[in-house]
């Protein structure tokens, strides 16, 4: 059963934010233990961190932009185990709203086979047209700021909407969370947004 960890104080002037890393395999090559990487995330000044199931998902306060925070994190990632990760961030408000505005959701969809890519950089209005409607008979996207929406009836397995696909695409890097991930994290995040005040 997933769970979260907490693994550092309260910071009394700080916001929250939500860090989601791509390329942690749980119990493959790539496998990071999440008690480390909370660890690591609270040596660089972060708080009231927390991980959320063994993919790479943390939440936490800082007391300021974290600008510079994921590019350190994935280099002491790499330094320390030996491979490369990418970590995309947002703010526990993006956050909410990703959550909040799910096209797909409003129009009925079953939760179940939603999911979201989110993406380290907005992509250019050009790229996001030339992007493919029919590449995935049955599954469907959109395209919303820096969040890709998908609904993969078909299954994440079988779609040909992929991390590769977008990131070849759109010119930048996605990692992808079903909808329960995504929900489980905006409540984390309110969490830690409260614990910082």
């Amino acid at each position: 059963m997933a769970s979260a960890k907490s693994a550092s104080p309260r910071s009394k002037a700080a916001s929250a934010y939500v860090a989601l890393l791509r390329g942690i395999n749980v119990g493959g090559k790539h496998s990071l233990p999440m008690a480390d990487l909370a660890a690591m995330f609270t040596n660089a000044g972060c708080t009231s961190v927390r991980t959320y199931i063994q993919s790479g998902n943390v939440v936490f306060s800082a007391p300021r932009g974290v600008d510079r925070l994921a590019r350190l994190l994935a280099e002491q990632i790499e330094a320390r185990f030996g491979f490369g990760v990418s970590v995309v961030m947002r703010t526990a408000d993006e956050f909410r709203k990703v959550a909040s505005s799910n096209p797909f959701l409003r129009s009925g969809a079953d939760a179940e086979t939603l999911h979201v890519a989110f993406l380290a950089d907005a992509p250019d209005k050009r790229a996001i047209a030339a992007l493919d409607p029919k590449r995935s008979p049955g599954d469907a996207f959109q395209v919303i700021g820096r969040e890709v929406y998908l609904n993969l009836p078909n299954g994440v397995a079988r779609t040909k909407l992929t991390n590769a696909y977008f990131d070849s695409k759109l010119a930048t890097t996605s990692t992808l969370r079903n909808w329960r991930t995504v929900l489980k994290l905006v409540e984390l995040a309110r969490t830690a947004g409260d614990l910082s005040l």
